[in-house]
């Protein structure tokens, strides 16, 4: 199976030893997304519901340079720094998947890089 590393220009790029991306057979693994701005490279300002816009907009930008999108990822792993912000970004997620959403996995974390409120990963399928 081939490996293919996926670089996506209009999202931030890694801020360590990793790829945004990495397509393997039909399937494409994200990095975990935060959400930052990639015209500043600074997290975006507000509340945890436009943290979670900015990073589905990261996640598309990467999925596009994938050659895929919003709609072929099968699941999803959504970090949080505190479960008490569930609902907002649970209403702002649910933006982006309207019918038949991915499978989801929400918890909470101590701590996440760049002191960030919440990150997302997702696999999607390619094409």
């Amino acid at each position: 199976m081939q490996r293919t590393v996926i670089r996506a220009h209009d999202a931030p790029a890694a801020i360590g030893p990793y790829s945004q991306a990495v397509r393997a057979g039909d399937l494409i693994f994200l990095s975990g997304q935060l959400p930052v701005d990639p015209a500043s490279g600074q997290i975006v300002d507000g509340d945890i519901g436009a943290m979670t816009r900015q990073i589905f907009a990261n996640i598309s930008a990467v999925l596009a340079a994938a050659g895929s999108s919003l709609d072929k990822i099968v699941k999803a792993t959504v970090f949080l720094a505190d479960m008490g912000d569930f609902a907002t970004m649970n209403a702002a997620y649910a933006e982006f998947f309207s019918a038949d959403p991915p499978a989801r996995s929400t918890v909470q974390v101590a701590r996440l890089p760049r002191d960030a409120r919440i990150e997302i990963e997702v696999v999607a399928l390619a094409g």
